[in-house]
């Protein structure tokens, strides 16, 4: 799959991942199940489930690092400025031949645009917040986040994932 349908891809999820409510419990049980796949799979991550400003929900899985955490502060940021997901937004900029500092003049200290956080979107209210994976190359973090959201949303991660490279 080229970089022109992964986009198209990404816009699908998008579109087809929300949710009806979203409260503190929400994502404890969306956090929860995501930390469930990443420990059957011997995957050392940190996930993150919040709404923009407030942190609902974290796990650092062994293996991970402080590093691990910053990855998650920008990724985060990305999804809170664009309401996209930042693979998206990596992709559309790998597009474009250009990056975030010199399309938007934003910061790679508080910015990047690698797979892994995507928005939480709440049907009436837009996007809200956002669920992260960091740990794993860029397409796998957002795919482990995307496979969660469609096991949680009972949406056919089949039908919604990215094909593989």
């Amino acid at each position: 799959m080229g970089l022109s349908e992964d986009i198209e891809r990404i816009a699908l999820q998008e579109r087809e991942l929300v949710f009806p409510h979203f409260s503190e419990d929400t994502a404890w049980q969306l956090g929860s199940r995501l930390r469930s796949m990443a420990v059957e799979r011997g995957l050392a991550v940190v996930i993150d489930v919040r709404r923009f400003g407030q942190l609902l929900f974290y796990a650092a899985l062994a293996g991970t690092t402080p590093d691990n955490v910053e990855w998650v502060r920008r990724k985060c940021n990305v999804v809170a400025r664009f309401h996209r997901s930042s693979y998206a937004v990596g992709l559309h900029e790998k597009a474009k031949g250009q990056t975030m500092v010199e399309s938007q003049g934003l910061p790679i200290a508080d910015y990047a645009t690698h797979g892994g956080c995507f928005p939480i979107s709440v049907q009436g209210a837009g996007v809200i917040g956002s669920v992260t994976v960091s740990g794993l190359p860029q397409r796998a973090d957002h795919e482990l986040a995307i496979e969660a959201l469609c096991n949680f949303l009972g949406k056919d991660y089949a039908a919604l994932r990215l094909a593989d490279e």
